[in-house]
């Protein structure tokens, strides 16, 4: 059965203030997306910022810009240039500092030679060339703001414009030189609505004690509701994590099921009756409330990081703000409705808002650029 979901009026997609509305009738752009080197785009499995510059990627293809994309692995995106850092991916050495250094040099090389307007980096090193350009230098600052990765982006001072992915997120750490607030998105077309749910709750993500799976086992099971957990689990924190606090509650109505790829993924989310997202930390933005909400399915989660500004609280979900309220929030959960939750992730979390908030912070970067470049060679002259 297809639907056709009206769009909110209640809120606008969160772009900063400062940036008036374009659109992709305008001047292409040309633009080089450097994505981290560590998983292919889009991602088979894990790998929530590449499946985001993935996607981003796309759209700004599709809003007639032309990117080079600097990636690992195969070319699988709609970008009209692909520069290669690595034929297979260094995912096993996650973590470790020489694939982000190497990568960020093969970027360097291949972007000296493009005529871009701007260069958009989401790797961890990329940014420390951003110096040596004629170019602006934006970057998407997809982990903490806070501790050594706020210290990092703060001394990078005015050498590059940051894009925060939550108001939560910049708020944190005003220091560093932000530039404006896009949120994450994904293709809601390409996660099924499912009306009728089934009675058990998912946990979907990364096994860390951040991420609080074993506080959602605890709330389903004190709800009198079945769980299913599905997430990433071969690191060696995450696999201590999980035969510590993880193994002892599994049981009959506690099922781990592996780690979810694509297909996976949008099953549970839709089947779920809700998605348990109990995080231990502020989290600038959880990209499972954004994939839950577009399969019809509400989010029961702890009020901390991006979520009140993800999740419309009694609408696409129930926000709570102690561990010890989740059972409720689950049980009051089955109350909403899915139409609603769609809805809301339609309309604020999906791929054409995202594009077009990038969109205007480069085209306002990119002018600005433009500008001083003129006025440097009338000076000249």
């Amino acid at each position: 059965m297809s639907i056709t979901l009206p769009q909110p009026q209640d809120h606008e997609p969160c772009v900063s203030p400062r940036l008036s509305p374009t659109d992709h009738t305008e001047d292409r752009l040309r633009l080089a997306v450097v994505a981290p080197p560590w998983f292919e785009l889009p991602p088979v499995g894990y790998g929530g910022t590449e499946a985001v510059v993935a996607a981003l990627v796309d759209s700004l293809v599709d809003r007639g810009h032309e990117v080079t994309l600097v990636a690992s692995g195969r070319h699988r995106t709609r970008a009209q240039h692909f520069v290669q850092v690595y034929e297979e991916p260094p995912s096993a050495l996650l973590g470790t500092p020489m694939p982000e250094v190497q990568a960020a040099a093969i970027a360097a090389e291949a972007l000296a030679d493009l005529d871009v307007d701007l260069v958009h980096d989401h790797s961890l090193a990329g940014p420390l060339l951003a110096r040596g350009r004629g170019v602006p230098t934006v970057a998407t600052l997809h982990g903490p703001a806070t501790g050594a990765n706020g210290d990092y982006f703060e001394r990078l001072g005015r050498s590059i414009d940051v894009i925060a992915i939550s108001e939560a997120q910049r708020r944190l750490n005003p220091r560093i030189n932000w530039v404006g607030v896009v949120h994450n998105a994904v293709d809601v077309a390409s996660f099924p609505f499912v009306e009728k749910k089934d009675d058990f709750v998912l946990w979907l993500g990364r096994f860390s004690p951040d991420k609080g799976a074993h506080l959602a086992i605890d709330a389903a099971r004190k709800a009198g509701r079945r769980i299913v957990l599905a997430g990433k689990l071969n690191e060696p924190e995450e696999k201590d994590y999980f035969r510590d606090r993880i193994e002892p509650r599994l049981g009959p109505d506690a099922t781990y099921v592996g780690e979810a790829d694509a297909e996976l993924k949008r099953e549970l989310f839709g089947r779920a009756a809700c998605l348990a997202f109990p995080i231990q930390w502020e989290e600038p933005f959880g990209m499972v409330m954004v994939e839950a909400m577009a399969c019809g399915t509400p989010v029961v989660a702890l009020r901390r990081g991006s979520v009140p500004e993800v999740v419309a609280d009694g609408v696409s979900g129930i926000i709570v703000d102690r561990a010890e309220d989740l059972a409720a929030g689950i049980e009051r959960a089955g109350d909403l409705s899915p139409f609603a939750c769609r809805r809301h992730a339609t309309g604020h979390f999906d791929l054409p808002v995202m594009a077009a908030g990038y969109e205007r912070i480069f085209r306002m970067l990119a002018e600005g650029s433009r500008g001083l470049r003129d006025l440097t060679v009338a000076r000249s002259a």
